[in-house]
């Protein structure tokens, strides 16, 4: 009996609770969240239900710690050596999280569903610390830090998740589908609109077929932190609040 539980200890400690969550990913870019079963788990891992149960309790914790392991990687992806200017790093984490629900097919959803039904667990305050930590060294007032990392974390995670939405619906169109193609036959149903409904439409047309996601990602981030600085620091002018 011992020397069963003593390879039993060792079989779990060989299997640690990060390996599980790294094949979790693997399956989930693999083949989407109905892909991730417990049974394609174990497939993957060489080993039982019971060494996965020790650390993990069921698919939706699973979900959880993949969704979470994914984020936290993009949000640390970023310049090294002396802190970043606050905007270059709101910059970052933009394009960290688009970068990883790009790569990451599954991810927008589960980032929308983790932030609406549990906002205390880890993806949540992990994002919201990431971006709150840029608006508080720009110098905005402390009763102004929610609301305007707020702002600034609902833009980014709604701009990500849209373009996440719109890769996943272009791959439903076919191998043949690529994202030329499909900007540009969104814009010439745009162009032949009715020119007295829609003149704003027809007039953006061509900057719908034009136009870079990652560009268009980081212009909005500009004009919220312009929106920002100009509401809420004198002289709407970023400051650096002085050391204490």
């Amino acid at each position: 009996m011992t020397t069963r539980t003593r390879r039993s200890q060792r079989r779990t400690e060989a299997l640690s609770r990060e390996r599980i969550v790294e094949a979790a990913v693997e399956l989930l870019d693999a083949a989407g969240e109905g892909g991730l079963t417990f049974r394609a788990l174990t497939e993957r891992l060489a080993t039982g239900p019971g060494a996965i149960y020790w650390h993990v309790a069921n698919k939706d914790e699973l979900l959880g710690a993949a969704t979470d392991a994914v984020v936290a990687a993009a949000l640390a992806v970023g310049p090294t050596g002396p802190p970043d200017p606050p905007q270059d790093g709101v910059r970052a984490v933009a394009l960290g999280l688009f970068d990883a629900t790009d790569e990451h097919p599954w991810l927008a959803a589960q980032l929308s569903t983790r932030l609406s039904r549990g906002p205390w667990a880890s993806v949540t305050p992990r994002i919201f610390e990431s971006v709150g930590r840029r608006v508080r060294a720009l110098g905005v007032p402390e009763g102004d830090w929610f609301t305007a990392t707020s702002a600034l974390v609902h833009y980014i995670l709604g701009a990500v998740g849209q373009n996440a939405a719109n890769t996943a619906n272009a791959r439903t169109l076919g191998p043949d589908t690529n994202r030329a193609g499909f900007l540009d036959s969104a814009s010439r149903a745009w162009e032949e609109l009715d020119p007295d409904d829609y003149p704003f439409v027809r007039a953006v047309a061509k900057q719908l077929r034009d136009h870079d996601d990652r560009e268009q990602l980081l212009a909005g981030v500009d004009f919220v932190l312009t929106g920002i600085t100009a509401r809420h620091l004198p002289g709407g002018q970023a400051h650096t609040p002085p050391a204490t």
